[in-house]
C-alpha cells in the first residue's frame, strides 16, 4: 500500500544539498557532535535527576550522525514499523483479483511519492531526533545486526549534521556552543525514554489506537478532506493559528471524535517531552554553553519568524505550527511545576501514564500539581 523504496528515492531526489563544507571540516563536525552527545549524557542526567541518586548505566543506544538522505532512510524505516498494523488492515480490505493488484500498485506508488515529498520538506529542518520506533534490524558499519527484544525498543539518537551547520551559520552564533546546545536537547529525549521504561510502549499504544480508528472507506475520507479544505480556505473562518473558528485545526477536521481524544492526549505528552527538553537545554546551558543566552534569543526569534508564505502554509498543513506551540507551552508547564515542587516533585510525572499531564493541565500546571501531589486535601 506504500512503495517505501519510491518514497526514499523521491525524497532523495527532491532534498536540497546541505551547506558546503570540506571533507576535513565534515570529519571534524561529526567528531565534535559525537563528543558533545557523550558529554550531554552526564549533564542531562545530573540536572534532571531522572535516575535519582543511582549510578545510571550507559544508554546502550547508538548515536548516529547523519546527512539529509540518511535522515530520510531512518524515518522511512521507522514509518514502516509503526504503520505495519494499519497497512495490514488496509491490505485485508483491498479488493481481490487483478483490480485489487492494480489498485495496490498504483496506490502504493502515489502514496510513496507523497511520503517522499513530505520527508524531503522535513529533511532540511530537523536538527536532531530520538528515533523511538527504530526497526529491530539496523544497518551498522559492520553490517546488519539483529538486536534482542529489549534492544529492539531502545531507540537511537540521530543528529543531522548539515542542518545543524546551516542553522548555526544562519543565526551567526558560536558553532561549538550551538552544537552542544542542540545535543543537550536531543540527549534529554534519549534520557526520557531510557529512564522511563513504559513511555515508549505507552506512546506506541496511543499511535496504534489512533491508526486503528482510521476511516478506511474512501468516500468518507474524501468527504472529510473536502470539509477540511473548505473550512481552511474560508479565510475569515480561521484564527491566527490557522485553526477553524470552532477551535479545530485542518488536521482535526479529518479525524473521528475518538481520534481527537487520542490526539489531545498525545499533544499533552509531546508538549511535556519537548518542553522538558527545552527546559533542560536552557537549564544546563549556563554551566557549559558560554553563549547560551545569545543562542536562545536568536533561535526563539527564528522559530517565531518562520519563512515565506509557501513555507508557512506547509507548516500549518503539516501541523508544524502546533509543534512550535508544544515547545512553548510544554516549557512553561515544566518551569511552573519545578518552581512549585522542585525537580524531584516534577519527576513524579514519569511515574505512570496516569501521572502524565492532560492537555488542560499543560495550560494550567497548578491543576496537575493539585492532582498528582494531592494539594488541597
Amino acid at each position: 500500500m506504500v512503495d517505501w523504496n519510491l518514497a526514499v528515492a523521491t525524497a532523495q531526489r527532491l532534498t536540497r544539498p546541505g551547506p558546503e563544507v570540506s571533507r576535513d571540516e565534515a570529519r571534524a563536525i561529526v567528531a565534535e557532535l559525537r563528543e558533545h552527545a557523550q558529554a550531554s549524557e552526564t549533564h542531562v542526567r545530573a540536572f534532571t535527576r531522572m535516575f535519582g541518586d543511582a549510578e545510571p548505566s550507559p544508554h546502550g543506544t547508538p548515536v548516529l550522525i547523519v546527512d539529509r538522505p540518511g535522515w530520510v532512510k531512518a524515518n522511512v524505516a521507522g514509518f514502516r514499523e509503526v504503520m505495519k498494523p494499519l497497512l495490514g488492515k488496509m491490505q485485508a480490505r483491498r479488493p481481490g483479483g487483478a483490480s485489487g493488484l492494480v489498485l495496490g500498485t498504483v496506490g502504493g506508488k502515489v502514496t510513496g511519492v507523497e511520503v517522499g515529498m513530505l520527508l524531503s520538506f522535513l529533511s532540511s529542518r530537523v536538527l536532531g531526533q530520538y528515533e523511538t520506533f527504530a526497526p529491530p534490524t539496523r544497518e551498522l558499519p559492520a553490517g546488519p545486526v539483529k538486536l534482542g527484544p529489549g534492544q529492539a525498543k531502545a531507540g537511537r539518537l540521530l543528529l543531522v549534521a548539515p542542518n545543524i551547520v546551516h542553522v548555526e551559520r544562519e543565526l551567526d552564533v558560536d558553532p561549538h556552543d550551538f552544537r552542544l546546545w542542540v545535543c543537550l536537547h536531543e540527549e534529554t529525549h534519549r534520557t526520557q525514554f531510557s529512564a522511563v521504561p513504559w513511555l515508549r510502549d505507552h506512546i506506541e499504544g496511543e499511535i496504534q489506537s489512533f491508526l486503528g480508528e482510521t476511516e478506511l472507506d474512501p468516500s468518507t475520507v474524501i468527504e472529510r478532506v473536502r470539509e477540511a479544505v473548505q473550512s481552511f480556505a474560508g479565510g475569515g473562518n480561521a484564527n491566527a493559528d490557522g485553526e477553524a473558528d470552532d477551535g479545530r485545526s485542518l488536521v482535526d477536521l479529518v479525524q473521528t471524535p475518538t481520534q481527537r481524544e487520542i490526539l489531545a492526549r498525545m499533544t499533552a505528552v509531546m508538549s511535556l517531552l519537548e518542553g522538558h527538553a527545552d527546559y533542560v537545554m536552557d537549564g544546563v546551558g549556563p554551566q557549559v554553553v558560554g553563549t547560551v543566552a545569545e543562542i536562545r534569543e536568536k533561535f526563539t526569534q527564528r522559530r517565531a519568524s518562520g519563512a515565506g508564505r509557501l513555507d508557512q502554509a506547509l507548516r500549518k498543513l503539516l501541523g508544524l505550527d502546533a509543534k512550535m506551540r508544544q515547545y512553548r507551552d510544554g516549557e512553561r508547564f515544566v518551569r511552573a511545576v519545578v518552581d512549585e515542587v522542585g525537580m524531584d516533585g516534577f519527576n513524579r510525572v514519569w511515574t505512570s501514564p496516569n501521572t502524565l499531564p492532560t492537555k488542560a493541565e499543560i495550560a494550567k500546571p497548578a491543576e496537575w500539581v493539585t492532582r498528582v501531589h494531592n494539594r488541597g486535601e
